[in-house]
């Protein structure tokens, strides 16, 4: 086991901490937000071709991929969180060969999760008009998600396989896929709807290619060259399945409700007197945030695995250090983030449509979109090293957004401006409520005590790194 990090005392000090850790931390978590970035690209760039279709097929896209897709995403992304947490400090405490084996248990456990997705879509069409859709946008965005169906499945293979490779920092393969996943789409989406006129359905299957080539150029990745951490199928794999499925749900938990508390409100947004509009306009004011949040959900991945590297090898300072060094840095992106939505408000929209309407619309609300933005660089690097640590923890801090939901739905009776609003000003309110109730008292003590709880008592990290020895050596720390 390697010596804890030096405690930092002066302002050189602090510099060349910052310096170094910031190295470490962006060196994963660059290629994590680039692979994240293409991947959310994928959808950006189906939303974008649509959209010059019509303002209809533009809504019905929206839905479908803000609402359907990025339904699944938070559900499979939140199971596949669990292997985060596990193949992190399995790895950091020497258990290498223990990580194939947590990634064919997430596999099986996601797969059969996938099944209970599919009801969710060949229903979509009477689910959207039981909340108040408009009949002709959800009569096109649940033909639209039927569409997509397949390419949401995906997401049961890439999620697993992307958080096996992130957790021993073997980042950079997953990269070159998913960019070259990326080219391969716009040039198919290009060929379908512009070039033959396949419209809205040529779209959709250029995206579930497109996603089903980087689950499976992942999954060959890790079976023909990750002999380190893969060791060929186990029957081990279903040893352990419900401590294993308690922790996968235990985290789609916290992570569902961040992701499904927007979706729901581009759902809402169909209940004002110009549908079409405001879901066009909400839809592209998501779809600009959610390139943001690729950005940080890299640096979340990147941060959950430090901190859990870290913790696994017992340096509880390093992880600390990391934990500084990458909040104050990501609240920086945010403030770019910010001033360029601003500067650029007018004409953003136009990268998605033609309608001076609906470019008008995105404008009203770009100061908002700029606010959630600021916002938005802070929580997702708190819930990573926040989840990396204590999961079960952190599920009642984001159990309250529902109530939003609830408020929001209330809400739908004033102006259609202030409509629109609530999106920016929820997801501001309650992501600065719950991140200051978050508890970030993170010690292998309590991983241990929680991974036995659920039966998983045999991964010992306090024992594999001598944690009780560096306690009674440092009881000043």
């Amino acid at each position: 086991m390697g010596s804890d990090a030096a405690a930092v005392s002066t302002v050189r000090e602090a510099a060349r901490m910052t310096w170094e850790e910031s190295k470490r931390v962006w060196g994963i978590g660059m290629p994590i937000a680039i692979a994240g970035l293409s991947i959310y690209a994928v959808g950006s760039v189906t939303t974008i071709f649509v959209g010059h279709l019509g303002n209809l097929p533009l809504a019905a896209a929206s839905i479908g991929l803000s609402v359907f897709a990025t339904f699944s995403l938070g559900f499979f992304l939140g199971m596949g969180s669990a292997l985060e947490t596990l193949c992190g400090q399995a790895f950091g405490a020497g258990q290498v060969s223990m990580l194939g084996v947590y990634l064919q248990r997430s596999w099986i456990i996601l797969a059969v999760a996938a099944l209970l997705m599919v009801p969710f879509y060949v229903f979509a069409e009477p689910i959207l008009l039981a909340i108040g859709q408009d009949p002709a946008v959800a009569r096109e965005a649940a033909r639209f998600a039927l569409y997509i169906l397949p390419g949401a499945l995906s997401f049961a293979v890439n999620f697993p396989t992307a958080k096996f490779l992130q957790s021993q920092s073997k980042v950079i393969v997953p990269v070159w896929i998913c960019v070259g996943s990326l080219c391969f789409h716009v040039a198919l989406s290009y060929l379908l709807v512009t070039v033959l006129g396949w419209g809205s359905p040529g779209a959709a299957v250029a995206y579930n290619l497109s996603l089903w080539a980087i689950a499976l150029g992942q999954s060959a990745y890790i079976i023909g060259w990750c002999k380190d951490g893969w060791r060929g199928w186990s029957m081990a794999a279903f040893n352990d399945m419900w401590a294993f499925v308690r922790l996968s749900l235990e985290s789609a938990v916290m992570i569902c409700l961040e992701i499904w508390y927007l979706s729901t409100i581009t759902v809402l947004t169909g209940n004002l007197q110009d549908a079409q509009i405001a879901v066009d306009s909400l839809g592209v004011c998501m779809n600009i945030n959610g390139w943001e949040n690729m950005i940080f959900i890299g640096i979340n991945a990147a941060i959950s695995v430090r901190v859990s590297n870290e913790l696994g090898a017992g340096r509880p300072r390093a992880a600390m250090h990391a934990v500084i060094v990458i909040i104050a840095e990501s609240l920086l992106i945010g403030l770019l983030c910010m001033a360029l939505v601003l500067i650029f408000r007018d004409n953003f929209a136009i990268i998605y449509t033609t309608d001076l309407e609906l470019q008008h619309a995105v404008s009203k609300i770009a100061g908002l979109l700029g606010l959630t933005m600021v916002l938005n660089s802070v929580q997702p690097v708190v819930s990573g090293f926040r989840g990396c640590c204590w999961r079960r923890m952190a599920r009642p801090c984001c159990i309250h957004q529902p109530r939003l939901l609830l408020r929001s739905r209330i809400a739908l009776g004033l102006s259609s401006r202030l409509q629109v609003q609530l999106w920016s000003w929820g997801d501001l309110g309650w992501y600065a409520l719950r991140d200051c109730t978050s508890d970030t008292d993170f010690t292998l003590h309590s991983v241990e005590n929680r991974l036995e709880c659920r039966g998983c008592a045999s991964f010992k990290p306090c024992a594999k790194v001598g944690w009780h020895r560096w306690n009674q050596a440092s009881p000043g720390r």
